[in-house]
């Protein structure tokens, strides 16, 4: 059996390194330099400029979105992503425990409150058995036609999935779901850039989805998001309640309704136009990385979390299931004391102060991967031809 030394040269022999060995590290060479210095000499910097309309076209046209709009960080994007989907003060949005804090964030900015279930074996996401069991366990419809919360009365504004590691959810049975109980669907994507489930750009099921460009995600502005709009009228108005709903005018300052200042330098755009020429190769290679990893771990201490069948998926961050929690600290520990980063999944969300009081079905699975999941290096590995 393959164990944990091997794993940790086999690491070492993949990045060519004695020295550390990140998580997942942003990759620039002298396209980034023309990029950034061609917006230098431009002069516009900060929120408008050439740069933000390209980034957002080809973004568009990369995820066959109607609309994609930059903003400053996937937590904004999601955020405003809920807000154009009318969430609201009281209400309550159902998403997933095991998942990153900035999820819930985006939810509580806007005065809701997340409510969770349990995700699938099969993707690491949102479950849609666990979403129909809390919404027919917990909810029902009120007088207005609205399916709110039993026990409190409150609205249930949305259902986010997250497509966690970049591994698509099933994306079929929870959009019938949402359908069925006439629930917005919008998508936290923030990790899945470049992957599909059956053909389709993730992302682009629901009324929004977030991206994020984080100095950690497969391509990255520095910080930085988007929203994915559906419709061609969501994409203006996301637009502009992005940028302060300024009325255009050639000098007056007229806004007509509160709005965000949630604006993508033209910096960061420019970062992020150079990045995305390098996306399709940069996926190659992180396909060819999980390949690698599945391949060596097969008769290994460690079972790889591989895509689901249905989908293709980016491998934003891979993943092996130890076969208990003392052995997922052994190889936390060897593996970081050795300069070699791995990390455990997030703290589920309901163990947090701020949302343990939060509505919540059963987390079993979460519970049990909490316990078990590590993640492995990602970054792009120099040595690897797909």
């Amino acid at each position: 059996m393959t164990g944990t030394k091997a794993l940790l040269n086999f690491i070492r022999d993949i990045y060519q390194s004695t020295g550390p060995i990140p998580l997942h590290a942003p990759q620039f060479n002298d396209a980034e330099k023309t990029s950034l210095l061609a917006c230098l000499d431009s002069t516009f910097v900060s929120s408008v400029g050439p740069f933000v309309d390209q980034f957002e076209q080809e973004m568009a046209v990369f995820c066959q979105s109607s609309r994609a709009v930059a903003t400053v960080n996937g937590t904004a994007a999601l955020q405003a992503a809920l807000h154009l989907a009318g969430v609201g003060q009281g209400d309550i949005v159902i998403t997933l425990a095991l998942t990153f804090v900035a999820t819930c964030n985006a939810v509580h900015f806007l005065g809701a409150t997340p409510a969770f279930v349990d995700v699938s074996p099969i993707s690491l996401g949102l479950c849609p058995d666990a979403l129909q069991q809390f919404l027919t366990e917990q909810c029902g419809k009120n007088s207005a036609g609205n399916t709110v919360l039993r026990s409190t009365g409150q609205k249930i504004g949305a259902v986010v999935p997250m497509h966690t590691f970049g591994h698509p959810v099933q994306l079929d049975e929870i959009v019938a779901i949402c359908s069925e109980w006439q629930l917005p669907l919008i998508e936290d994507a923030a990790e899945s850039l470049g992957s599909f489930y059956r053909g389709q750009h993730t992302g682009t099921f629901g009324r929004f989805g977030a991206l994020s460009f984080n100095g950690n995600k497969i391509i990255t502005t520095g910080g930085g998001g988007m929203v994915l709009c559906q419709q061609i009228e969501d994409g203006v108005h996301c637009k502009h309640v992005t940028t302060t709903a300024k009325v255009a005018h050639p000098y007056q300052f007229f806004h007509d309704e509160v709005a965000f200042n949630f604006r993508l330098p033209n910096l960061n755009a420019a970062l992020g136009c150079a990045q995305l020429t390098k996306l399709p190769s940069y996926l190659a290679n992180k396909r060819a990385l999980a390949g690698l990893y599945q391949s060596f771990l097969q008769d290994s201490d460690y079972q790889f979390v591989a895509e689901p069948a249905y989908a293709k998926s980016s491998y934003w961050l891979n993943a092996v299931i130890c076969a208990d929690e003392q052995q997922q600290q052994q190889l936390l520990k060897h593996s970081n004391d050795h300069g070699i980063m791995t990390r455990p999944v997030w703290e589920l969300m309901h163990h947090l102060p701020m949302y343990k009081d939060c509505p919540r079905g059963s987390l079993s699975h979460s519970e049990w991967l909490a316990k078990r999941l590590v993640n492995l290096p990602s970054s792009v590995a120099p040595g690897i031809q797909p």
